[in-house]
């Protein structure tokens, strides 16, 4: 059930009965008439702006083509009033019956309320965290991860099919000294003293792996020279790094269904493939850049290199694909990956990088394009810095890390659920203050607890009426008659019970879930609004002594918000709390 969407359809059917009466001409497009919330609730529950967009080509007046369609939308039971506003935006006020309805909708579809049909099952990737497996994740990397699941877990519950997926960036040198430094780790487990140097990793995390490899191999590398060993250690060192990370994604509550290896695409023939495609559309050449802007000519060595046309899907530069010296730039099995992708069938392409890579979002958005010839969307969504503050003093690094904060540390301070919710109460490309006192903090300025808390009050609310004799299971609350529920207090619950659908499919729309974070928060903020008036007006309070079936009304309403709110905290991936302790 979407409120909105059957009021949509309302407008829609009334349109066309005007198109056949002969108010309106034929042949009108109303794709872009929709029915919304009004910014002023004042203004009524809804409006619609379809005079406004049909003035123009209908070749009427937006007032003449509101009146007519008010008069036509007034006679719908669910309509109380349908009043013009300004120039022509049509305010329309549904009956309390509408309202009275929604909690039997929801409690006879459970968690289901809300599901969307609109992603029509078409299949999304989205690609998050793809962290260089060379330590274990950071707090930053923890933001991703975080963003990017709850982003497939919302494309999901809107009727896509996702494939959530973490690629792997093993066929770098960065690799390379990820496999020196186990090996000075490996040597320090046979007893020598090392140094690390030459940019070397010396984050104690890879002790244990230097130590496995000794049980691995024994002596076999000391004093061996780096040819002999650097292939099998840095296989040894991947490996043992992606056991980490999975861990570390685990802790958060992230299962990917695929992981992709960079190494995988070179030797394989995917690189050469995929540059071939570009070749074959004539958006390969050799050619000298223009030296980049901030070098003088005098810095700058210009040499003919093989380059991407990407200028010819919108980039503002062409793009080098390979060096004078033939070797590969680090864009070149970018391009590959997302070749693979393409081949592999995707609608929908997203990519969750960090705020550094904005300089990369033209030239991959050109690839894909490119290799798609435009008909693969691909977004990229760019997660902000995140700051972490302990006693009011920025927190520090971690000892076993070396020289970041990992995503563990951040996990063991305040634990999945409230790092989840919390790294969601910003939008994704807005900087992001993580104070560990304050999202323990038991009160409204903290989002997680009062969001949880609203929940928790349903719960307590139904094991006190369980105790009292009143039933309260979900089949039951949905057949009690709310016909007495009209308090604006209980209405406007109601009513915000109502966006949730409409507000799955714009955050699906846009790839942003932290609309539902917000969300919820205002939905418990609304609940709990509801609740503390019940101190002054009792027949509002959610338990009547002596009146059963008012006292099921009431907290069918109530069971109604802990349903949608459970829903929404599932695709953030937070587990809603049954008593607060």
């Amino acid at each position: 059930m979407n409120l909105f969407s059957d009021i949509r359809a309302l407008v829609i059917d009334s349109l066309n009965a005007m198109v056949a009466e002969g108010a309106l001409p034929g042949g009108l497009d109303f794709a872009n008439v929709t029915v919304e919330p009004p910014r002023d609730p004042l203004h009524g529950d809804m409006a619609t702006n379809a005079a406004m967009v049909l003035a123009k080509p209908a070749g009427a007046k937006p007032r003449d083509i509101a009146e007519a369609l008010a008069a036509k939308l007034s006679d719908d039971p669910r309509v109380s009033s349908a009043e013009v506003a300004g120039p022509g935006f049509l305010n329309l006020r549904l009956g309390n019956a509408v309202w009275q309805g929604l909690p039997k909708a929801i409690l006879t579809s459970g968690m289901a309320y809300g599901k969307s049909a609109m992603g029509q099952g078409k299949k999304v990737n989205v690609e998050y965290v793809s962290a260089n497996p060379t330590g274990p994740l950071h707090v930053g990397h923890t933001r991703g991860a975080v963003f990017g699941d709850a982003l497939a877990s919302l494309l999901d519950y809107a009727g896509y099919e996702v494939t959530r997926e973490y690629y792997i960036n093993d066929g770098g040198a960065q690799v390379d000294v990820l496999a020196r430094s186990v090996y000075l780790r490996y040597l320090e487990a046979h007893g020598q003293d090392v140094a690390f140097v030459d940019g070397t990793y010396p984050g104690d995390y890879l002790i244990p792996v230097g130590e496995a490899l000794k049980d691995k191999v024994g002596d076999a590398y000391v004093g061996q020279p780096e040819d002999v060993w650097l292939e099998e250690v840095r296989n040894f060192a991947t490996d043992a790094m992606m056991m980490l990370i999975r861990a570390d994604l685990g802790s958060l509550g992230v299962e990917m269904d695929k992981f992709f290896s960079e190494k995988s695409l070179y030797g394989t023939g995917l690189i050469e493939s995929a540059i071939k495609d570009l070749d074959d559309k004539g958006l390969i050449y050799r050619g000298t850049l223009e030296p980049p802007k901030g070098k003088t000519p005098e810095d700058w060595e210009p040499r003919e290199q093989t380059l991407f046309r990407s200028t010819a899907h919108g980039d503002d530069v062409d793009r080098p694909i390979q060096k004078s010296d033939g070797a590969w730039t680090y864009f070149a099995p970018d391009i590959a990956y997302h070749y693979d992708k393409v081949q592999r069938g995707y609608d929908l392409l997203i990519d969750v990088f960090g705020a550094d890579h904005g300089g990369y979002v033209k030239r991959m958005k050109a690839a894909v394009s490119a290799l798609s010839g435009g008909k693969t969307p691909l977004d990229i969504k760019l997660t902000q810095l995140v700051k972490l503050y302990k006693n009011g003093e920025p927190f520090k690094m971690s000892k076993r890390a070396g020289t970041f904060v990992t995503l563990s540390d951040v996990v063991a301070e305040v634990g999945p659920d409230v790092t989840r919710f919390v790294m969601l109460t910003r939008k994704n490309d807005a900087p992001l203050d993580f104070d560990f006192d304050k999202v323990l903090e038991q009160s409204k300025d903290n989002p997680v607890f009062y969001v949880q808390y609203a929940v928790a009050r349903v719960n307590s609310v139904l094991r006190k009426a369980t105790e009292a004799g009143v039933q309260v299971d979900d089949a039951t609350l949905a057949g009690i008659d709310l016909s007495d529920m009209a308090h604006d207090s209980e209405l406007a619950v109601a009513r915000k019970l109502a966006e949730w659908p409409r507000l799955i499919e714009i955050a699906a729309r846009t790839n942003e879930p932290h609309r539902v974070a917000f969300y919820l928060y205002e939905l418990a903020s609304d609940l709990h609004a509801l609740y503390n008036k019940g101190n002054d007006v009792p027949e509002l309070r959610f338990l009547q002594e002596g009146n059963t079936e008012a006292s099921q009304a009431k907290i069918a309403l109530a069971r109604s918000v802990s349903v949608v709110i459970s829903a929404g905290l599932g695709i953030l991936g937070v587990t809603p709390v049954e008593e607060m302790r």
